[in-house]
């Protein structure tokens, strides 16, 4: 489980980067990022092959977000989570939290082997609150 500290200071970051948006703008990561934006955070989404998500300009990789985040929040199946994972310490983002589905054994331990504050088992839109 995570402690309610990580979960407390992933939340308390005003950019994130979101792994897990659709195309077709109706998956689960799509209402992540509309209510991540509604409650006033900066969601950059990350998608290999889209331009543009739901509106939002897209970047390919975690490398090509256009300034530094404060967490990543994967939404995609846990054995693409392990490479974003490892793409996220390279880039020093060291807080990564795991949607229900995202998350496994590997992708969890392969977060805190690098040394990552790692959050798994929560959903974000549950315990996420308005920015003011």
């Amino acid at each position: 489980m995570s402690s309610p500290e990580a979960i407390g200071e992933l939340l308390a970051q005003g950019t994130l980067a979101l792994a897990g948006v659709s195309r077709s703008g109706r998956g689960y990561g799509n209402r992540i990022l509309r209510d991540l934006v509604a409650k006033g955070y900066r969601v950059f989404p990350v998608h290999p092959e889209a331009g543009e998500l739901a509106g939002y300009a897209a970047y390919r990789s975690l490398a090509d977000l256009p300034e530094p985040v404060g967490g990543l929040v994967l939404v995609v199946p846990p054995g693409v989570g392990v490479r974003l994972i490892r793409e996220a310490a390279a880039l020093g983002i060291t807080r990564v939290w795991m949607q229900p589905g995202a998350e496994s054994k590997e992708a969890i331990a392969c977060g805190r082997d690098l040394g990552l504050t790692v959050i798994a088992h929560h959903c974000i839109l549950v315990l996420s609150q308005s920015r003011g």
